[in-house]
């Protein structure tokens, strides 16, 4: 059995990692259609697994934006696994692609990578950072939805008091998702509308406090500052908080992704990446460049709009997204 039978399997043991399985096959059509599409046009072509080949697949990698760094990385792995399982034939490459693309995802690291951390008892920070327009009150107004339906009590903080109009959208979120949203007025200090969060959020006895951030261009030093600013508060407030910073990037815009990542990772030490837009791209190969370039797990994916397409994120189930044409039918 190759290995996207087995991930196959896996995700038909059950009725949920099915329904798991099926929004990745749907959310990732855009980069399945365009990346199957260059693969199966390329393995159509060669006949012999040959050097030829490697550089036209480097090709068709980078422009999935899976990176350059990224794919040199995979494409050596590849050379290795070829010479060691003595594949001739390009027709036995897809399953040893998709197979290390999963490696190359984790490295080291187990699927534990993709949890969020959320404590067992006390109060729990999830600070959220990222530009403007990347859905990032969206996605938290989704992941806040999802806690509250794990059971969490979950306060929302309105950090984010320069843009116009995104303490009101937050607050559409806190009543869509039923939970209270702390704010203060437009232009307020944003430090201070996340100490009145904790305070809120202590006195609650909440499980989880997400705080929304301010979301002008990264390249604005004083942005940075005011993200750490921001940092100093919650660790001064909390000590051992924020438990996360997530970084909400959006798939579309591909390698610029990448770079914003890489920005506000020197800020606030980001812990994990939401990538919306995910079903909107296909690009999505901007996944794997993110982990492998700059080791932060991505872990959550938007793939779609609905409030529950904001998924955990499951290389797996990315992979066989990516790759699901190719498994074997029933």
């Amino acid at each position: 059995m190759g290995f996207m039978d087995k991930l196959k399997s896996k995700f038909k043991q059950n009725e949920e990692t099915e329904d798991v399985s099926q929004k990745y096959q749907e959310g990732m059509k855009k980069t399945r259609h365009s990346f199957s599409g260059k693969l199966n046009d390329l393995i159509a072509r060669y006949r012999k697994v040959d050097e030829d080949f490697f550089e036209e697949l480097e090709e068709v990698l980078i422009t999935a934006d899976v990176g350059v760094t990224t794919v040199m990385d995979l494409v050596e792995e590849l050379r290795m696994e070829v010479k060691r399982q003595n594949i001739k034939d390009t027709n036995g490459i897809k399953d040893v692609i998709s197979e290390k693309l999963v490696e190359i995802y984790y490295g080291n690291d187990n699927e534990e990578i993709e949890k969020l951390n959320i404590q067992q008892e006390g109060l729990s920070v999830i600070l959220v950072v990222g530009v403007n327009g990347v859905g990032k009150t969206t996605s938290i107004g989704k992941l806040a939805h999802q806690l509250k339906k794990q059971g969490k009590n979950v306060v929302l903080a309105a950090g984010d008091t320069f843009r116009a109009g995104a303490i009101e959208q937050l607050e559409i979120w806190g009543e869509r998702a039923d939970v209270p949203v702390i704010r203060q007025n437009a232009g307020s200090d944003p430090a201070a509308v996340i100490f009145d969060g904790i305070k809120a959020a202590k006195s609650r006895r909440a499980d989880v406090l997400i705080c929304d951030t301010a979301g002008r261009l990264q390249n604005k030093v004083n942005l940075m500052n005011e993200l750490s600013k921001v940092k100093r508060v919650i660790e001064r407030e909390i000590p051992g908080a924020p438990q996360e910073v997530l970084l909400v990037l959006d798939a579309t815009t591909g390698q610029n992704a990448l770079s914003q990542a890489k920005t506000f990772s020197e800020a606030t030490d980001v812990s994990g990446i939401v990538l919306t837009k995910l079903d909107g791209t296909a690009k999505g190969g901007i996944v794997l460049a993110i982990r492998n370039e700059l080791k932060i797990p991505v872990k959550y994916v938007g793939l779609g709009e609905q409030v529950d397409d904001l998924q955990v994120f499951d290389a797996n189930a990315f992979v066989y997204g990516l790759f699901a044409d190719i498994a074997t039918e029933d």
